[in-house]
């Protein structure tokens, strides 16, 4: 379970954890996300969000905090992407700068990296965001039940650390 605000890292590190370990990887904004940028219902997002908690293994990158106790419960390791947030902004502009007009594959098919209102709203969103999610977070690390490893990543290199600490397959 990979946790963390946007612009984080959290997509790169399950790539880097699939490629890795052999298991598959699922990202929130899959499930967030239909083509066009339409988001789904909080309904939808969260049966979509229990089918992946119901299978055998995965690695599970993203949000909707409203299904972390059941994702927690089925976790065997929590990993947070705790990362600056002016360092995550950058990103998340250099993102949307190479990317202009391709799509993530973290991201549904047809919904390209663009900029104008949405991005600035999603810039907005993170902004006033920052504390409340922070919060989130460390509550849900100090939360985590014994049979959860506990990762609080800081900085590239904690990932690199992390990464180099890990068997090549599980």
């Amino acid at each position: 379970m990979i946790v963390g605000a946007a612009g984080s890292g959290k997509s790169t590190l399950a790539r880097l954890l699939g490629e890795r370990t052999g298991l598959p990887v699922f990202h929130m904004d899959h499930i967030h996300w239909q083509s066009g940028w339409i988001e789904r219902s909080a309904a939808e997002k969260d049966r979509l969000t229990r089918e992946v908690h119901a299978r055998e293994a995965w690695i599970f990158e993203g949000g909707n905090s409203r299904t972390y106790p059941e994702r927690m419960a089925r976790a065997d390791t929590l990993i947070w992407l705790d990362f600056p947030f002016r360092l995550r902004i950058w990103r998340i502009i250099r993102r949307t700068i190479r990317g202009y007009g391709q799509t993530r594959p973290d991201l549904p098919d047809g919904c390209p990296e663009r900029l104008g209102k949405g991005t600035l709203e999603f810039f907005a969103y993170n902004w006033r965001t920052r504390s409340s999610t922070r919060v989130r977070h460390q509550t849900l690390l100090a939360d985590a039940p014994p049979h959860v490893a506990v990762h609080h990543l800081k900085s590239l290199r904690d990932v690199r650390h992390f990464l180099a600490t890990l068997p090549d397959r599980l």
